[in-house]
């Protein structure tokens, strides 16, 4: 069966563009060069996001607004975990959150242990933080690898 250019089974118009975004660097993925293990702990659990993460979050929310990618959004939908809420609300949220402005803050400031300025939800797409998104420990463990994740 041949194709014409332009023709499709699903028009443009009548889709969405899902783009995946994995979460900065955080803490736990420091531990866990390190250490392995450390990737299992409870206290690394819900991790956020080292200074080079940040910095990682600056450079992918400038890209985002540089590429005009950020014009096209509708939803974020996001892991509940720190770190990719962090991350998702530094790429695509507002800038920066002041008092008396009509919107409530995205993220307030110096939220999980970070030095940043609150950010507002002014000017950015929806976001839902949905449970599935995060990743879980698969049970029971296999010869070659006492925990995984998906």
């Amino acid at each position: 069966m041949e194709s014409t250019a332009g023709s499709s089974l699903y028009p443009s118009h009548r889709c969405k563009t899902l783009h995946l975004v994995r979460h900065a660097q955080g803490i736990h993925n420091v531990a866990g060069e390190k250490n392995h293990d450390a990737y299992f702990s409870e206290e690394l659990f819900d991790a956020y996001l080292t200074p080079l993460g940040w910095q990682q979050v600056d450079n992918l929310h400038k890209h985002v607004r540089e590429s005009g990618l950020s014009e096209g959004i509708d939803l974020v939908i996001v892991s509940p975990l720190l770190r990719t809420m962090q991350t998702a609300v530094g790429v695509f949220g507002g800038e920066g959150y002041a008092e008396g402005i009509d919107a409530p803050p995205l993220m307030v400031a110096n939220a999980g242990n970070s030095d940043r300025s609150a950010i507002s939800s002014l000017n950015c797409p929806p976001f839902i933080a949905v449970e599935l998104c995060r990743e879980h420990f698969v049970w029971p463990a296999t010869p070659d690898n006492d925990k995984l994740f998906f």
